[in-house]
């Protein structure tokens, strides 16, 4: 993270983390209660139907008694990090012209051991004054939660700080997927990937069923942890979906991995039936 008492001047900091100057010095204005209520409404409507824009939202609001206009959806959207998700032509995808994009490798691909394939994404969390950015580093066989950082920012420093810690505690996969967001574009992510040999997936711009498994591990822990909370501080924050990602991976048996925890699929153990 840059250090503003750190012997390295700031623009230097800067370059070596890949941060953008302008987020090191920007203060950012305390954000209205009510924008931070209508975010977490258009948070709810996205993650049930990512496929709606703006326009719907907007008038899924206003049918709620919201008086909000469209661009103001569109300002609070750009301000979470999300977008409607649907294919776009390739030539529009490119998240920042100086990033390489890498094509898709999952499709039609049989995932069938640990470590085959990890991936990764960005989730907006809200709290009760503020709202904060969640990324979750998952191994796609068995849906384990590998590593995860919050940040107040959406910079690239947490994207990688949980990237070294996946790296560091669990070896590496043959694959690493992500979407195309600047975050996993940038060189400070993508290098120490290839520093350590794994092929590089990116998602298709828009196309979330690409990377569906780290989806639904946002619908679950959103209805199942953030939305029954309103986290008062980041340390609320960080305990409270710590204890999740700890009874998600060690106690919550998925139906899709036959009823195995993601602890106990990582692990390689059979369902009962089976070792029976």
């Amino acid at each position: 993270m840059v250090d503003r008492a750190f012997p390295v001047a700031m623009t230097r900091q800067c370059e070596l983390l890949d941060v953008s100057r302008s987020s090191v010095y920007y203060r950012p204005k305390r954000i209205p209660q009510e924008d931070l209520a209508l975010m977490r409404k258009i948070d709810q409507i996205h993650l049930k139907w990512p496929f709606l824009g703006s326009r719907k939202i907007r008038d899924l609001l206003q049918r709620g008694a919201d008086r909000i206009s469209r661009k103001k959806v569109q300002r609070l959207m750009r301000r979470m990090g999300i977008t409607a998700l649907y294919p776009k032509k390739r030539r529009t995808s490119l998240p920042d012209k100086e990033h390489k994009i890498y094509p898709y490798l999952l499709r039609d691909l049989s995932v069938v051991h640990p470590n085959q394939v990890w991936a990764a994404d960005v989730s907006y969390i809200p709290m009760a004054r503020g709202f904060l950015y969640l990324v979750a580093i998952i191994d796609w066989y068995s849906r384990k939660v590998l590593a995860w950082r919050l940040s107040n920012t959406l910079d690239t420093a947490f994207c990688t700080q949980a990237l070294q810690e996946a790296l560091h505690r669990h070896g590496t996969p043959d694959i690493f997927n992500t979407d195309q967001g600047a975050q996993f574009t940038s060189k400070a992510f993508i290098q120490p990937l290839k520093d350590a040999g794994i092929s590089i997936s990116m998602d298709g711009k828009r196309r979330w069923v690409d990377n569906v498994f780290i989806e639904r591990l946002w619908r679950s822990l959103k209805y199942e942890e953030v939305y029954l909370r309103a986290y008062d501080s980041v340390a609320d924050a960080h305990r409270y979906i710590g204890q999740y990602f700890d009874f998600y991976n060690r106690q919550r048996p998925h139906q899709s991995l036959d009823r195995l925890t993601p602890d106990e699929a990582y692990a390689g153990l059979r369902p009962a039936h089976e070792a029976a």
